[in-house]
């Protein structure tokens, strides 16, 4: 079935979506203004699962390259830019590819006010706008995901990959400290059966930075900057809408999805950081029964989803890192299926903070079982899983 073809394939991008350009690498400077950039990232795992081997009573052992990636980054003026990254999308699957993760032309022009168009990441939660390369944790955020993330294609039938889509965003920092940011913009969204209108998505994110001001590339985020930044307190409100932007050409919905999250960092006198990030969504398709049952329905989910995740990194240096251990929850409640959730626990080694760390840590819990299927008929047990995960940049 289509569905559940879309689904499988989301599964495997749940480690691979949405993360900002790695702002190290080479830099080849032509003149006073041009000069362009490179760099690279690459995430490596172990995994094994509870109950996930072929014959479904023993636990699998997978080795899995998670996402190779090259970073191209460059200036033609001061105000004209561009950015051009790629990825191998679904690694170490049968659909395994190459492809381009973004191509983003960006007019900077003043602090509070830029835009940028092309292939980029529609204005979201955190999670979204951090990704795997710069979230806190090695596995991507389990809470549900918006239209582009859910989607596995461009055009007909899709809504965007890895949390980007084809469009424009506006973005900016407003102050004169910028503590309030915002990023805005339009979107081609879903373009399947049910937007027979052809109708655009609108996304939003406005943050609030009441303690030091973030500082990233654009309107991307971190969720977490070891100390590096000082305290930190951002609150931030993000959202989506789109008519028609889910079910089936009979069965058509709109899709609207809210998000607020907290980042909060704190460095003490000895020099230890302790990070809490948290995350609420709340997503709304009013789903018919009809397009639920429906083998070609774009499904999002709907109903309320939490997320908690808490951190210490010790001052102390062991070898050539900082251990920090961490614990997550999350907890994903569809309107029309049965709920699930996910106990975390792990410790991370950070060597060279996002561009070198390693991270090994245990999970339990159904997400992983239910996966994205949100319908009446979604079963899944509770298991156990382990895993390590290897991160570089440069």
């Amino acid at each position: 079935m289509k569905n559940a073809k879309q689904v499988s394939r989301a599964i495997a991008l749940s480690v691979l979506v949405t993360a900002p350009l790695a702002e190290a690498g080479k830099k080849l400077e032509i003149d006073d203004t041009k000069w362009i950039s490179i760099g690279v990232g690459t995430r490596g795992s172990f995994t094994t699962i509870e109950d996930a081997a072929p014959n479904g009573d023993d636990w699998n052992n997978d080795f899995n390259l998670d996402s190779a990636r090259v970073y191209l980054n460059g200036q033609i003026t001061k105000q004209i830019k561009f950015e051009l990254n790629t990825e191998c999308t679904f690694c170490g699957s049968d659909l395994e590819d190459y492809d381009i993760l973004d191509a983003i032309v960006k007019f900077d022009l003043y602090p509070a006010f830029n835009i940028w168009a092309g292939r980029l990441l529609v204005p979201a939660d955190r999670a979204e706008m951090s990704g795997p390369y710069y979230a806190n944790v090695y596995d991507f955020n389990k809470t549900p995901f918006f239209p582009a993330d859910y989607s596995v294609s461009f055009g007909s039938d899709g809504a965007g990959v890895y949390g980007r889509d084809h469009g424009v965003t506006f973005w900016g920092g407003l102050g004169e400290e910028a503590r309030f940011t915002y990023a805005a913009g339009a979107f081609n969204g879903y373009q399947g059966d049910a937007n027979q209108s052809d109708n655009l998505l609108f996304g939003a994110r406005l943050s609030y930075n009441f303690l030091n001001v973030e500082q990233n590339p654009g309107y991307y985020t971190s969720s977490t900057y070891f100390g590096k930044a000082g305290d930190i307190l951002t609150v931030a409100i993000a959202a989506q809408y789109q008519e028609d932007g889910a079910g089936t050409e009979l069965e058509a919905a709109d899709f609207t999805g809210v998000s607020t999250d907290l980042l909060f960092e704190k460095v003490f006198d000895g020099g230890g950081v302790v990070t809490v990030e948290g995350e609420y969504k709340n997503f709304d398709t009013d789903l018919s029964d009809a397009a639920l049952a429906a083998g070609d329905c774009f499904c999002l989910f709907s109903g309320d989803a939490y997320m908690g995740t808490a951190l210490y990194m010790f001052s102390q240096k062991v070898g050539v890192g900082k251990f920090q251990p961490y614990v997550r929850y999350t907890k994903n409640d569809p309107d029309e299926s049965e709920d699930r959730d996910e106990v975390e626990a792990g410790v991370n080694y950070i060597i060279d903070g996002h561009n070198a760390r390693i991270s090994a840590f245990y999970q339990y819990g159904d997400i992983a079982t239910k996966g994205l299927n949100y319908t009446p008929s979604a079963e899944g047990d509770d298991v156990s899983a382990f895993k390590i995960g290897v991160q570089i940049q440069l």
